[in-house]
């Protein structure tokens, strides 16, 4: 038996209890929040609650630890958790700055834990076929790639807690809403090497963007776009994926990116396109994301494999969002790799040595 512990006991907490009690293996031993408030929904059988992290952590029986707090917290907590001896899961985004997520890694390597970053769509039954077509090569050489978010998240839900719309703890639509389409932009059409963008705060009252516009050039030539809001009035209005290349074009669409809106290659017929949508249809989420994650970190921790959401493709999807911020702030075009190189000097044990000197 896997023994988890949730660290944050908000909203989203709820889907990884469920995820938990469904996993065979897997068992929820221990709940931490520091409002005892928050604590008493999760109450209740043999399930330990704290609110304090360092006597939870200090739980014997404890394997790993559920990070679901503020996303400016998210390192500490992680670093804190592996060198207890803890694997992690951590929600999205799993850090707001390449040196936190680096610092995440590296802790959970140097302590030989597992880090799965929470990216929940890859899961879904819309999702898994379009990898099968992409690794299949159906689209052949790819022209251009959309990601597009177009939501609401008005002044009331900012004004709920005080972390949201702030950059030090949520990050802004790309880093909090986004990040999950980014994510499946980057698990299906592989690394972006440019980006240009634009953004700005338009309609809410928050230090971060609330509209974003941004054009990419892919590793493998192709182009995107990314459109991302949280001003959509008056609610969300969807969230969606389109792919095209020479042999195939498929546009995964819906409020949250799970029905397939349109599915056409050359090695396929109508009938049998349609067909594949109508069978999505008829269970478009499948099986929970957090639910698969769970399973799949449950056997990685008892194997001693990688989780399917590792450290590193957090730190991707991070890396873009960063790449997008900073190309709107500077004005001009940034490179992932130098983006990269230059978070990696920073970050340097030698580096930071010398500057203390």
């Amino acid at each position: 038996m896997i023994h988890y512990g949730i660290i944050g006991c908000g909203h989203i907490a709820n889907k990884h209890v469920a995820a938990i009690q469904a996993v065979k293996g897997a068992r929820l031993a221990a709940v931490c929040d520091t409002d005892p408030i928050r604590l008493e929904p999760f109450m209740g059988g043999d399930v330990v609650e704290y609110t304090d992290v360092e006597e939870m952590l200090a739980h014997p029986d404890l394997d790993v630890v559920n990070i679901c707090t503020p996303s400016g917290t998210h390192k500490d907590l992680t670093v804190q958790a592996a060198h207890a001896g803890k694997h992690v899961v951590v929600e999205k985004p799993m850090a707001l700055t390449l040196e936190d997520a680096d610092q995440m890694i590296e802790a959970c390597r140097e302590n030989g834990v597992q880090l799965c970053v929470v990216h929940p769509n890859r899961f879904r039954p819309a999702m898994r076929r379009l990898k099968e077509r992409v690794e299949s090569g159906a689209f052949g050489t790819f022209s251009h790639a959309n990601a597009t978010l177009r939501w609401n998240r008005n002044q009331a839900y900012y004004d709920q807690a005080l972390w949201r719309g702030t950059r030090r703890m949520d990050g802004g639509v790309l880093m909090n809403q986004a990040i999950h389409n980014l994510d499946l932009l980057l698990w299906l059409m592989g690394e972006v090497e440019e980006v240009a963008s634009y953004q700005a705060t338009r309609l809410r009252q928050i230090e971060t963007e609330d509209t974003s516009v941004s054009i990419l050039k892919f590793r493998n030539g192709a182009l995107g776009v990314i459109e991302a809001a949280v001003t959509v009035y008056p609610n969300n209005l969807e969230e969606s994926l389109s792919l095209f290349g020479e042999r195939g074009t498929a546009v995964i669409g819906g409020t949250t990116a799970h029905r397939i809106r349109t599915w056409r290659f050359a090695d396929l017929s109508e009938e049998y396109g349609n067909r594949i949508i109508q069978q999505v249809d008829e269970d478009p989420w499948g099986v929970p994301g957090h639910q698969c994650l769970i399973e799949n970190m449950t056997a990685a921790v008892r194997s001693g494999k990688k989780p399917s959401v590792t450290g590193e493709d957090g730190k991707r999807a991070l890396s873009l969002v960063i790449a997008c911020q900073q190309a709107a702030e500077f004005g001009r075009p940034v490179r992932i790799k130098e983006l990269l190189a230059e978070s990696g000097e920073r970050h340097s044990p030698t580096r930071t040595r010398g500057m203390e000197k």
